[in-house]
């Protein structure tokens, strides 16, 4: 068999047949590069590298572009460190006005009942900060004079003695008698063996039941709910004659009903007010569920719980009535940090 040789530069996968003037055939594209054909060759380079690119999409984020519901910050507590006294303000209307407990602010501020608060007076609101301790940072004492500075100062014709030295002794009876020790008399005391000694027996003591302690007639504290998780219900049944309006301040709805009908607790809290001495709301009962909300009833015809006092939800804390209104109604309002919100917001929708 005869194999034929082809030079690498005439080595082409052209077609048979010539190609027509003024064309490039793929023989002379796809042979090696010449100056003429450079600029081709790097052009093509160029568009098989960048239209790769081009055509990657960035990945898309695995929960859709949503933020979750954790990221979400909490609206900051707007309530600043100290109020000034102004004309007509009371201890109690300061304590409401920005969601304490009135008798927390009189503690703070050094006040005694009856609360008497003085014009222009400045009343704290929250409890300073308690104070870091600053930890104490030992210092290692320096020693008076250190080892390698300490020099023991000779004269000039003494010399520095370390041991004595051993004299060798020749030996000799009286010598040996000489350095023997002399014998130590030992005295010896007898003790009295006791027989058939029988050692007291030990036995565990009793286990006694815990006296059953009598029943506390104390409510159980039921335990404070988180800022927002509470669950709302109804304070009472009955026409709704005024609803939430910040601008012509109705700062809460109005729920029309009949004299002594059941006022409720709307949520389970800790009463911390219970009076009349809040002008405009009669007689009133404040509720306070947490660090962040509280809720008042206003104009009851009498008040059954007392100051201090822990209510559930859904506990008989009033009697409707007409104090200081113009008819028979129960006033609700709902406070998130002292601000006076919507009750409709959060009650249920079959009130």
């Amino acid at each position: 068999m005869r194999v034929k040789t082809i030079a690498p530069h005439h080595c082409s996968l052209s077609h048979r047949g010539r190609v027509g003037e003024g064309e490039t055939g793929i023989t002379d594209f796809m042979a090696l590069p010449s100056k003429s054909t450079l600029p081709v060759w790097l052009a093509v380079l160029f568009l098989v590298f960048l239209i790769p690119a081009c055509s990657v999409t960035p990945d898309k984020p695995k929960d859709g572009g949503k933020k979750s519901a954790a990221s979400k910050a909490r609206e900051p507590d707007w309530r600043p460190p100290t109020h000034l006294v102004k004309k007509g303000d009371t201890l109690y209307a300061i304590a409401l006005e920005y969601g304490y407990d009135y008798k927390e602010l009189a503690e703070i501020n050094g006040i005694v009942p009856p609360y008497i608060i003085r014009i222009g007076q400045t009343l704290k609101l929250a409890s300073p900060p308690a104070q870091e301790s600053q930890a104490a940072v030992a210092t290692p004492l320096k020693p008076a004079v250190s080892i390698s500075e300490s020099r023991v100062s000779l004269p000039a014709n003494d010399k520095l003695k370390t041991q004595p030295k051993p004299v060798k002794i020749p030996w000799s009876a009286e010598a040996e008698n000489a350095i023997k020790p002399e014998p130590v008399p030992v005295k010896v005391v007898s003790v009295p063996v006791v027989q058939d000694a029988k050692q007291p027996e030990i036995r565990p003591a009793e286990s006694k039941p815990a006296p059953v302690a009598a029943d506390d007639k104390k409510p159980v504290q039921p335990a404070p709910a988180e800022d927002d998780d509470l669950d709302w219900a109804w304070p009472s049944k009955g026409k709704l004659v005024a609803s939430f309006n910040e601008s012509n301040n109705s700062k809460g709805i109005d729920i029309a009903g009949k004299s002594g009908q059941a006022v409720l607790a709307a949520e389970s809290g800790k009463v911390v007010y219970s009076g009349s001495g809040l002008r405009g709301y009669g007689k009133l009962v404040i509720i306070k569920h947490n660090k962040t909300f509280l809720s008042a009833y206003a104009h009851n015809s009498q008040i059954l719980v007392k100051e201090g006092q822990s209510v559930t939800k859904g506990q008989r804390i009033a009697e409707m009535g007409n104090s200081d209104a113009d008819q028979i109604k129960l006033h609700f309002e709902i406070r998130r940090l002292g601000k006076p919100v919507d009750p409709l917001r959060y009650l249920p929708d079959n009130g």
